[in-house]
This record gives structure tokens, C-alpha cells and sequence, in this order.
């Protein structure tokens, strides 16, 4: 008798369905994502920032430190098309550089505030009991802080730098991560599949890692993008009062240089004011379109 080694053509195509179904999430998601025409927009503009922070050496035509006798010049001016400040900086390549200081400081401050939140916020949740209780009993004492407030003091006693402004902003926007993921966590740690994880002998911390935490990934991803535009704003308005980092160009610093310019030479607070604006509105623009394409219940909007 001659013996047929098995087929594997069900699981082929097992394999198959399972790829497919990845790929038309995929693409739902693109789809809910790209849908309306402002996120395209943010977008566009956001990928324009992050070139021109990290392209900004080639993007400026000139350097942004140096002064010249061009002082005050309009915009359209030869050689300077957004106009000179008072010390005949180029204001064009300043906004430029400037970008370098907006999005290091909100993307890592944002990313110090998440992983703070999703740390605290998945212990909280998952073992309960008092652990919960002083856990959150610490992120409500920090929520009712008022953080630019609390910011400007602590920069305003320890001095002002880029890596203290990242610590400083970071440190005072977990806590609302922290009780969003502490509520998802708290509702999941009792499903189905948890419960399976923990009958195969997985320990607790593999557990919320690669069974909880992946299900917790849209709050996560909207409220990231929202804390970037919200610490892009304290890091200009920190600026702005003389508390940014001396040794580095922000347009909160540009803004304040601009204060006894306002009537004379208005491009001088305009062209920074215009870029924290565009900015701090594309990031808001992109958090509420991911709260829209990783949340199938959520309402769409053309």
C-alpha cells in the first residue's frame, strides 16, 4: 500500500484567509485614516516638519545664529523672503531650526508621558486591590496640578534646558494615560483569553505585555498624538516668558524676541506664531482622525 503524506492544502489555505483578513484590516484602516481631506493635509504638513527639522542645515538659506546689517528687512526682501529680525537674523532659517526644538521636545516628552501612563495605568488595572488605590490616589494628585504653572517653576528654579523641559513636561502628562489604560486593562483582565494565558503558565508581566496591552494600542496611539501637540504648546510658552533653552532656537523663543517688535515689525511674531499654530493643529487633526480609524464604533465624518 503506498502512503500519501498528508495535504496541506486546508492549512494553505488557513494561512491564506488569515493573511488576507490582515491585509483588508490594513487597508480598512488606511482607508478610515486617508478618508477625509484635513488629515491629508496634517499629514502632508507634519511629514514637511519632521524633513525640515532633520534636513534643516540644507533647507535654511542662511545661518541662523549670525546677525548682518540687514536689520528689520520685510518679507519679500532680496535674499530674505520672510524678512530679518532686529539683529538681521534671517528669520526663514530660524523658523526652520526652530522645528528641531518643537518636535524633540513633544514627541519625547510624549513618549516619557506614555510610557509613565501605560506602566502605571496596566499595574493599576490588571492586579487591583490597593496597588490600584495608591496608584491612582498619585496620578489624581498629579492631574490636579496645573501643569504649565508647575513647569515654568520648576524650569524657572533649575534653569532652563532641552532635556530638562522634555523631563519636566513629560513627568506632568501621564496620568490621564494612566487612567485610560488602567480602565481598558481593569475590563480585559478577566476575558476569555487572559484567562487562557494564565492556565498556560504565563507570568503576569507576559500577560499584559502581549496579551492586554496590544488591545489598549488605540487610546494609547490618539492620546500620544494629542500630548505632542500639547507639549509643543507649554515648550513655545515656556519659551515665550525667557524659559526655553538659551542655547537653542524655538519659536517661543522668536515670540519673545518679537514682543517690543509687534507694530514695527509684525513678520517677526507672525511667522512663528503661524508655524506653532499649523503644527500644534495638524497633530490635533491626526489624533482625531486615528480616534476615528481605530475606533470602528466612532462616528465618519467626510
Amino acid at each position: 500500500m503506498t502512503t500519501h503524506p498528508p495535504s496541506t492544502a486546508p492549512a494553505d489555505a488557513m494561512l491564506a484567509a488569515v493573511s488576507q483578513t490582515r491585509e483588508s484590516r490594513g487597508a480598512r484602516l488606511r482607508r478610515r485614516l486617508l478618508q477625509r481631506g484635513s488629515t491629508r493635509v496634517a499629514l502632508g504638513l507634519l511629514i514637511v516638519m519632521v524633513l525640515a527639522a532633520l534636513l534643516a542645515p540644507w533647507f535654511a538659506t542662511h545661518d541662523p545664529f549670525s546677525g548682518s546689517n540687514d536689520a528689520l528687512l520685510p518679507p519679500l526682501s532680496p535674499g530674505h523672503w520672510l524678512g530679518t529680525d532686529d539683529l538681521g537674523r534671517d528669520i526663514w532659517s530660524r523658523v526652520v531650526h526652530g522645528t528641531r526644538v518643537s518636535l524633540l521636545v513633544g514627541i519625547a516628552s510624549s513618549a516619557l508621558a506614555v510610557t509613565l501612563g501605560v506602566t502605571v495605568g496596566a499595574v493599576a488595572g490588571y492586579f487591583g486591590g490597593w496597588i490600584d488605590v495608591v496608584l491612582m490616589r498619585i496620578a489624581e494628585f498629579f492631574q490636579t496640578l496645573p501643569r504649565f504653572v508647575l513647569a515654568l517653576i520648576v524650569i524657572a528654579l533649575f534653569g532652563a534646558s532641552t532635556t530638562k523641559l522634555i523631563v519636566v513636561i513629560g513627568l506632568l502628562a501621564w496620568p490621564q494615560m494612566a487612567r485610560v489604560v488602567r480602565a481598558t486593562v481593569a475590563s480585559l483582565q478577566q476575558a476569555p483569553f487572559v484567562d487562557a494565558a494564565r492556565v498556560a503558565g504565563m507570568p503576569d508581566r507576559t500577560i499584559i505585555a502581549k496579551e492586554i496591552l496590544p488591545n489598549v494600542a488605540a487610546p494609547i496611539i490618539v492620546l500620544g498624538s494629542l500630548d505632542i501637540a500639547s507639549a509643543i504648546l507649554i515648550e513655545a510658552s515656556l519659551s515665550f516668558f525667557g524659559l526655553g533653552d538659551p542655547n537653542a532656537i524655538s519659536w517661543g523663543g522668536m515670540l519673545n524676541d518679537a514682543q517690543q517688535f509687534l507694530r514695527s515689525a509684525w513678520w517677526m511674531s507672525a511667522f512663528p506664531g503661524l508655524a506653532i499654530a499649523m503644527t500644534v493643529l495638524a497633530f490635533n487633526l491626526l489624533g482625531d482622525a486615528l480616534n476615528d480609524a481605530l475606533n470602528p464604533r466612532g462616528e465618519r465624518r467626510p
